[in-house]
């Protein structure tokens, strides 16, 4: 295999990665501003049908909050390309979609918007596959 399509490759699951990260960023700070909503007006989201899993809006924005900033930290794992940034990107990802198909009742178009956003998350973090790039785990040098 050439040197370029290697180069190629590898150039193409950083940005692969970069974009990954960003996205995820975008996911964190929407969670954030989602959970702050419910945190300071309570009537913000309210819902009319008696779900089995209900619980009070406050109860609600606190998770968002938390996983809005533990997401943050995820995308700058993911963002210097380290092992544990992907695997926890994939994990807070993952929770992110529950707990926006969690809180479907409460605001139903807003928590699909982010459900889908947490679904390509999840895809560009795992369609990305070292050993397919170089043969090896690629090397960590700085980005240009």
């Amino acid at each position: 295999m050439s040197t370029a399509s290697n180069s190629d490759r590898t150039g193409a699951a950083r940005s692969r990665t970069i974009a990954a990260s960003g996205m995820l960023v975008v996911l964190a700070v929407v969670s954030i501003l989602q959970g702050i909503s419910a945190l300071l007006d309570d009537d913000f989201y309210f819902t009319r049908i008696d779900y089995v899993y209900k619980l009070d809006t406050t109860a609600w924005g606190w998770i968002h909050v938390v996983l809005g900033l533990v997401a943050l930290i995820c995308a700058l794992g993911l963002m210097f390309d380290t092992t544990w940034g992907r695997y926890s990107a994939l994990g807070i990802a993952s929770l992110v979609v529950l707990a926006n198909f969690m809180s479907l009742p409460y605001y139903p178009a807003w928590s699909v918007v982010v459900i889908s956003l947490g679904v390509v998350v999840i895809w560009a973090v795992t369609t990305w596959q070292p050993k397919r790039t170089t043969g090896r785990y690629p090397h960590h040098e700085p980005l240009d």
